[in-house]
């Protein structure tokens, strides 16, 4: 297994070299006017677009759940300065249900800059988790602050620009999907370093599975007549984060011997 040292120093160097590409290959990517065109789009109850309103739901009861779980016995999440990534990644969970039950009340760019503000504390939270549980929880600590502002940024950048007609989505790609390359390649590399690996694991399968349902959300309107395909992403991205209080739970209650050397 690498060692943190040797780990980090890849991750900062893989970062940087993907990020710099990225900028360098691909054009500005402006948001997607059908990205506002949902499939299922019914009002019930005098709530438009209904289901992909109130699936927003538990995102508020999950997030809600995490954070109190966590203030509650701050030393279920192991090392102290765990303790704020893990309380701004379900705090971000409990805001998105305010963030995103807006925009799909009146689905616009300027709503979905409010869907999307919450999520990125969601995604830096998450990531100085894992930092912290396989390289270093000081780090974690030192890094949230910078995670959260760059998530914050990449939001109002892309608003700015596309309010002045030149939108471009790529510092919010970074933001979203550079995560979902690094946390593999730290369950992978530093697989024994936590406890929480399995956990993190399936948080990975539901992350992808939501991914699907949101872009085959006409067709399982199609097959289903119920939800469409992008509120059952809603309620599976929501109910992912219980896995990992269950498993912070289950490593409270049998501790092991974890090492990041």
């Amino acid at each position: 297994m690498l060692s943190a040292a040797t780990m980090g120093r890849v991750l900062v160097a893989f970062s940087t070299l993907a990020i710099a590409l990225f900028f360098i290959l691909v054009d500005p990517i402006p948001q997607d006017p059908a990205y506002h065109d949902f499939a299922d789009t019914r009002r019930l109850l005098g709530i438009a677009n209904f289901w992909n309103v109130m699936t927003n739901l538990p995102f508020l009861v999950v997030g809600i759940v995490g954070v109190v779980f966590v203030a509650r016995d701050p030393s279920v999440v192991g090392d102290a300065d765990l303790y704020w990534p893990w309380i701004a990644f379900f705090a971000g969970i409990a805001l998105t249900a305010f963030g995103s039950g807006w925009f799909h009340l009146s689905p616009s760019n300027d709503s979905l800059a409010w869907d999307r503000l919450p999520m990125t504390l969601g995604f830096a939270g998450l990531f100085a988790v894992v930092v912290g549980e396989y390289l270093s929880p000081r780090a974690a600590r030192l890094l949230l602050v910078p995670f959260l502002v760059a998530g914050a940024a990449s939001v109002f950048y892309w608003q700015t620009t596309e309010s002045a007609g030149s939108g471009d989505l790529r510092p919010y790609a970074v933001v979203q999907f550079l995560p979902v390359l690094l946390i593999p390649a730290l369950l992978i590399f530093r697989r024994n370093a936590s406890a929480l690996t399995a956990a993190f694991w399936m948080l990975t399968l539901f992350y992808i599975a939501a991914k699907l349902f949101e872009h085959f959300d006409d067709a399982v309107f199609e097959a289903l007549h119920v939800m469409s395909g992008h509120a059952l992403k809603h309620v599976i991205a929501a109910l992912s984060p219980v896995i990992l209080i269950l498993a912070l739970h289950r490593r409270r209650l049998q501790p092991s011997s974890e090492s990041r050397d």
